[in-house]
């Protein structure tokens, strides 16, 4: 086999990084949801602050791949697509816009890097209904004003729900 012909993705990594994908968004949904229902949505801007780094940190640590969240449109500088990312998420919208099941979609690969060689593991994230109090269209005015003092370049309102909001990252040293 060449250096350069693709090496395909064990089957149990991608399960794994597709496991891990879904860890975050079910430890962070849940946590949003009850933060929402407590104390309203300027509170679950301090959760995406604070909180959403700390649960992917512990999911990294749990699964030993590197766990978080990007998108094309983002609130959080620190969470800005790589240019595999950025691919991975152009290929997603353009397939949501064809007609795609977004929960049927992942993007799956192995790369070399100088790092050596990584699983990339990508899967969409959609708008869902409590979403759309902080990355909605008609966010409230104290919300508005929550997101400005902790984001002020952010890119991440007017979604509607049911559309494509970013991805889960999964990446997965394979280096011996």
């Amino acid at each position: 086999e060449s250096e350069d012909a693709p090496v395909s993705p064990d089957p149990a990594d991608i399960a794994a990084a597709r496991e891990a994908a879904s860890a975050l968004g079910g430890r962070l949904k849940s946590r949003l949801v009850e933060t929402i229902g407590e104390s309203g949505p300027v509170a679950a801007i301090e959760v995406c602050n604070l909180e959403a780094p700390e649960i992917a940190e512990a999911i990294s640590e749990e699964t030993g791949m590197a766990v978080g969240r990007t998108a094309l449109r983002w609130r959080n500088p620190d969470n800005a697509p790589d240019a595999f990312e950025r691919a991975a998420m152009e290929r997603f919208l353009a397939e949501i816009e064809a007609g795609a099941d977004p929960a049927g979609l992942e993007r799956a690969e192995i790369v070399t890097t100088a790092e050596g060689r990584q699983l990339r593991y990508m899967k969409p994230i959609m708008t869902g209904g409590p979403c759309v109090l902080c990355h909605g269209a008609a966010i409230s005015e104290e919300v508005k004003a929550a997101i400005a003092a902790r984001y002020p370049d952010d890119r991440a309102t007017g979604f509607a729900p049911g559309e494509f909001r970013g991805a889960f990252t999964i990446t997965k040293d394979l280096s011996p």
